[in-house]
């Protein structure tokens, strides 16, 4: 547990880890209550997790969810029995899907198949569709869901008090957005809208470094040029266009067959 907490708003800290460059966030209320972003990617990493957080508070916690990709919420069973929120959406990827994350996980990597055997995989019990407002005692955190994008179910943090949101994987630093079940041609969209109106001026990836809000417009300018290009590309072909994207060609592959499959649909 070297992993240390920064803090980048009053009592808001977020903690990016070496496994997968990812950051939980921490936000204190007045009363020591706590609501605790994203847990992690197994239960023995959510334990180190849980540590770190009793070195900041010993109150009770809420959990949030980002979105349902493993990484973010495999440890959701050591927090019980607290709430844990989500997208109503997340919830249901997670009853169907978590097993097969589980499965092939283990299979991608054998040697993490003993701690992938221990996740009791735990969907959020508290959803909302659109918004949400939860109050550490006296302090109010605002979760958003703005629309599809690096997924069918992100949800943005706002700490409003403190200048912070967490826009989990809708942003990303250090490396390219990952488009494996994205919505390429709603992505932008959904990020123009958290830009709009959320004026925040920190904003937390979910993966990587802590941005400001010139590196985020930065990036919904490039998820636009995606989105264009994809659907030029649906109609005059790649060969001409591939180049024109401004992420490595297997991003960018991957990112076209994304769009494909929405402009098909």
């Amino acid at each position: 547990m070297d992993e240390k907490w920064q803090e980048i708003g009053d009592r808001v800290y977020v903690r990016r880890h070496r496994s997968y460059d990812m950051n939980t966030g921490l936000i204190v209320g007045d009363d020591g209550h706590c609501l605790v972003l994203d847990t992690r990617a197994s239960h023995r990493q959510a334990a180190d997790l849980i540590e770190a957080i009793r070195t900041i508070t010993h109150g009770p916690w809420t959990v949030v969810n980002s979105h349902s990709h493993f990484d973010h919420y495999f440890g959701n069973a050591l927090f019980r029995p607290a709430e844990i929120w989500g997208h109503t959406r997340c919830a249901e990827e997670i009853e169907t899907y978590g097993e097969q994350q589980r499965a092939l996980l283990a299979e991608r990597d054998p040697e993490l198949r003993e701690e992938l055997e221990e996740v009791t995989i735990v969907a959020p019990d508290c959803t909302f569709s659109s918004a949400a407002s939860l109050d550490l005692g006296g302090r109010m955190v605002h979760l958003r869901h703005f629309g599809l994008g690096h997924s069918s179910n992100d949800v943005v943090v706002q700490v409003p008090d403190a200048g912070v949101v967490f826009a989990g994987d809708l942003v990303e630093e250090g490396a390219p957005p990952a488009f494996g079940d994205s919505y390429p041609l709603d992505w932008p969209v959904t990020l123009a809208a958290m830009l709009r109106e959320m004026p925040e001026p920190v904003i937390v990836p979910g993966h990587g470094a802590v941005v400001d809000r010139a590196y985020v417009s930065g990036q919904q300018a490039e998820l636009a040029l995606v989105a264009d290009l994809a659907r030029r590309a649906h109609t005059e072909g790649l060969r001409d266009l591939i180049g024109r994207f401004p992420y490595p060609e297997e991003t960018s592959r991957q990112a076209i067959d994304r769009a494909f499959l929405q402009l098909d649909a």
